[in-house]
């Protein structure tokens, strides 16, 4: 029954994954500069809807396609640098001491944001480096 709703399912992580990556650049930067709604409840809460649509996704598709992290290892990549993203995020907008650590903290996340998502794209843990001739050959 769920292999019936793959296309809507994965369109639906996609979706989560642009709007969770959209809202959290756009928090980051807030947080840059000084930004109040940065932080702000309403915000947050949009933030975790996001983020537990992503996942509830995820877990749906991993299920019905029948590839699971430890076992599949382009999935096992992506949750491990999932734990990294979190952490760099937390760092970025609130754990970071000063502006700088937040900023490059900021920047690091992104940068394992868009390696995830190469990852996703190209099915195997080595994402992006995939695509640089003679790198991950």
């Amino acid at each position: 029954m769920g292999a019936a709703f793959y296309p809507q399912i994965k369109d639906l992580h996609i979706g989560a994954v642009i709007a969770s990556g959209l809202l959290f650049s756009a928090r980051g930067i807030g947080v840059q500069a000084g930004a109040r709604w940065a932080m702000a409840r309403p915000v947050r809460l949009a933030s975790y809807l996001i983020d537990t649509t992503l996942l509830a996704a995820a877990v749906l598709l991993t299920t019905i396609v029948q590839q699971y992290p430890f076992v599949n290892g382009w999935l096992t990549a992506k949750v491990l640098l999932l734990i990294v993203y979190i952490g760099l995020g937390t760092f970025a907008l609130k754990r970071g001491r000063t502006p700088p650590v937040r900023r490059w903290c900021l920047i690091a996340a992104m940068a394992t944001y868009a390696f995830i998502i190469s990852i996703a794209i190209a099915h195997d843990p080595r994402g992006a480096l995939l695509w640089i001739p003679g790198v991950a050959a």
